[in-house]
């Protein structure tokens, strides 16, 4: 599973929800994962993200080094936003789910990689 920055925002916050999912991704052995632009999006202050920085230790973070594909599905989707093109397309190259409380914005751009495209499951 691919985590957008609305997950990681519930984990830094320490919510229920999160919890209860992350001890349903271990009893399922759930690989989570994530993109260097999503942590971006997230980080401020590493001396009060105590627990989200716990987090990154525990998943996988993959960096942006896909630029050119990222590119090519931002002009067919005729949007803008660097960091959801680029978790799209770690999605399709790792045939991973995406997590997102945006559903709407990351459904625009798997919508038009037909049969390979990542199922996006809204979050929370």
């Amino acid at each position: 599973m691919i985590l957008d920055a609305g997950f990681l925002i519930s984990i830094d916050r320490s919510e229920r929800t999160a919890r209860t999912f992350l001890t349903a991704a271990a009893r399922s052995e759930t690989a989570l994962h994530t993109t260097h632009p999503v942590v971006a999006q997230v980080w401020r202050n590493g001396s009060r993200q105590a627990r989200l920085s716990g987090f990154f230790r525990t998943i996988t973070i993959h960096p942006l080094d896909d630029g050119r594909a990222i590119g090519q599905l931002l002009a067919q989707s005729r949007t803008s936003d660097v960091v959801d093109a680029h978790l799209v397309i770690t999605a399709v190259r790792l045939g991973r789910d995406i997590l997102t409380g945006d559903p709407d914005d990351l459904t625009t751009l798997t919508s038009l990689l037909g049969p390979a495209s990542p199922t996006v499951h809204a979050w929370p």
